[in-house]
């Protein structure tokens, strides 16, 4: 059976939520979540975390990940990208590959991380620059508006099938739309290596829609959730910790 490595990205500093990456959620750090579903898939070899904080370091040590080395700080502010942070991994480790696991989308079956890497290394591995997760969006951006130089709604796009006007469009007959949620992303050394973390052939991983957790509210969200319908990932950190 092929394995992976996964690393999950989790800095200090966060503006949106204050200590994001280690808030309780349920009584446990955000990243637990994600360092557990990671442990319970039987495709993921190594479980990494990269931070450049000592507190967050520590608590991913207690729940069962690796942190080999510490991220440097010029590599952890609010505009480096996942291309420094993978990059960075990449010298470190000399892998070819990786699972780029992000704290912010805590709540995944490992299970499903199995298939998705299973179908990736038995049918896709060669074919793709990249993997990266994403859901269907309710809405198209055809839907979507921005605010032009003198404050007005206007569309993001000139025209739709040459209509101006089509936000008022039904919007059975936009295209579908899909946003990268977190769930699982797969990045290439050699496609990095080309200046891209993902490249121009990223093959698609569909999957229900995810929460991901930028602000206070989301929180609320997951919280609301765990506390109506539990979730495995919650049961075993329980059980183990």
């Amino acid at each position: 059976m092929s394995k992976i490595s996964a690393l999950i990205p989790a800095r200090g500093g966060s503006k949106g939520v204050p200590k994001k990456n280690i808030k309780l959620l349920q009584g446990y750090p955000l990243i637990a979540y994600s360092i557990m579903a990671c442990k319970m898939s039987e495709m993921i070899g190594r479980v990494i975390v990269s931070t450049d904080d000592k507190e967050i370091a520590e608590l991913s040590l207690k729940f069962g990940a690796e942190v080999p080395f510490m991220r440097p700080p010029e590599l952890a502010t609010d505009k480096s990208t996942d291309n420094d942070v993978i990059n960075h991994y990449f010298e470190k480790t000399g892998d070819l590959e990786v699972a780029y696991i992000r704290p912010t989308t805590p709540l995944r079956d490992p299970s499903r991380i199995d298939q998705y890497l299973n179908t990736y290394f038995e049918t896709q591995k060669g074919s793709s620059t990249g993997v990266r997760s994403v859901h269907e969006l309710p809405e198209s951006p055809y839907k979507m508006f921005q605010l032009d130089e003198r404050g007005y709604c206007c569309g993001f796009f000139d025209d739709f099938t040459g209509i101006k006007n089509y936000t008022n469009l039904p919007r059975q007959i936009f295209p579908r739309a899909y946003q990268p949620n977190g769930y699982l992303d797969i990045v290439k050394k050699s496609t990095l290596s080309a200046g891209d973390a993902f490249g121009d052939e990223i093959l698609p991983i569909i999957t229900d829609f995810v929460i991901e957790v930028d602000t206070p509210f989301q929180f609320d969200l997951l919280e609301y959730q765990l506390n109506s319908k539990g979730h495995l990932l919650l049961d075993e950190i329980k059980n183990e910790y």
